[in-house]
């Protein structure tokens, strides 16, 4: 392939992103649509968007200009959305990062939300009117599963605001926030834990971590959060859990599939807590993001290394 007198970009963002990341980057910004990239215009680099309602774009053939691509900035943390062929040949880099405050604060609103029973205490006549036990956070136990950039997000929080935390991750590498305890499994993160948050990419090893082997060892009242993805649990196992009272309630933000089908039993569970995929949304997503892909540019215009290559391997 011949060289470029100047970059070409090719993003999934909007019309109005875009021109936003072409004024910054002083490049030229070509606009491709969200989803399978049948139409992905001659490109040095693309930044690319996870498909709508999170499907999967595993299935996409590559376009017939792919080999000009020589690097992909994917807008997501998780590579599990994308095809492999997207990795077979560009650098791939992650938007690690960009979404780990605001998904700790998600996971510490649904640990609030369960403990002061909210929305349930609110009152809407006087009829309502009636005290009910409350629960303290403070001396708790929160489990991660996964001790990635939203993990350590997690246990900062949650140390600060006086939980015991407790983790397992896949590697030997120290925790590098104080008061965190390394545990040996999952098994023992369900036995100590009031609320256990998943938050492990998806890979072969981790799919239905959460299943009715290790649901078996889970504490009695936990509170399971799912952030990560929908995969990491067996639902029949979990729904199972629920109605039995081994598990007290289930905060689930991802599911297998997106959106779960019409008439699931997790739809209106007493015990079940559903979100649209939505803890990684706020306003300052999209600006996070831009940065994150700008930084990334000025290191592959001046030939440094990219910041967060993925790990095909570790599954981010």
């Amino acid at each position: 392939m011949s060289e470029r007198s100047e970059l070409i970009i090719a993003s999934q963002f909007s019309p109005a992103v875009n021109a936003l990341l072409s004024e910054r980057a002083g490049l030229a910004v070509r606009d491709v649509p969200p989803g399978p990239l049948h139409d992905l215009p001659d490109a040095d680099v693309l930044f690319a968007l996870p498909a709508p309602k999170g499907q999967s774009l595993k299935v996409a053939p590559p376009p017939p200009n792919w080999p000009s691509v020589r690097w992909v900035q994917l807008a997501s943390v998780g590579i599990d959305y994308y095809p492999d062929w997207l990795f077979d040949g560009p650098v791939v880099t992650s938007a690690r990062g960009t979404a780990s405050v605001a998904i700790a604060e998600y996971v510490l609103a649904a640990i609030f939300s369960a403990a002061k029973r909210i929305p349930e205490i609110w009152l809407s006549q006087a009829a309502d009117w009636r005290r009910m036990e409350l629960a303290v956070v403070h001396g708790g136990t929160l489990g991660l599963y996964g001790f990635g950039s939203i993990g350590q997000e997690v246990a900062r929080r949650a140390v600060a605001l006086g939980l015991r935390v407790l983790a397992v991750r896949r590697s030997e590498t120290p925790f590098d926030v104080p008061g965190v305890e390394a545990v040996r499994s999952i098994e023992e993160l369900l036995e100590r834990s009031d609320h256990l948050v998943l938050a492990a990419p998806s890979t072969p090893a981790t799919r239905h971590a959460i299943n009715r082997a290790t649901l078996a060892h889970a504490k009695p009242g936990l509170h399971l959060i799912n952030i990560a993805r929908g995969n990491l649990v067996d639902h029949d196992a979990l729904h199972a859990a629920l109605d039995e009272g081994r598990v007290a309630l289930a905060t689930l933000d991802v599911t297998e599939p997106e959106p779960l089908p019409a008439g699931h039993p997790f739809y209106g569970h007493p015990n079940v807590r559903l979100s649209p995929h939505i803890s990684p949304s706020s306003d300052r997503i999209v600006p996070a993001l831009v940065e994150k892909f700008l930084s990334n540019l000025d290191r592959f215009r001046s030939g440094r290394p990219l910041a967060d290559v993925v790990d095909t391997a570790r599954g981010y």
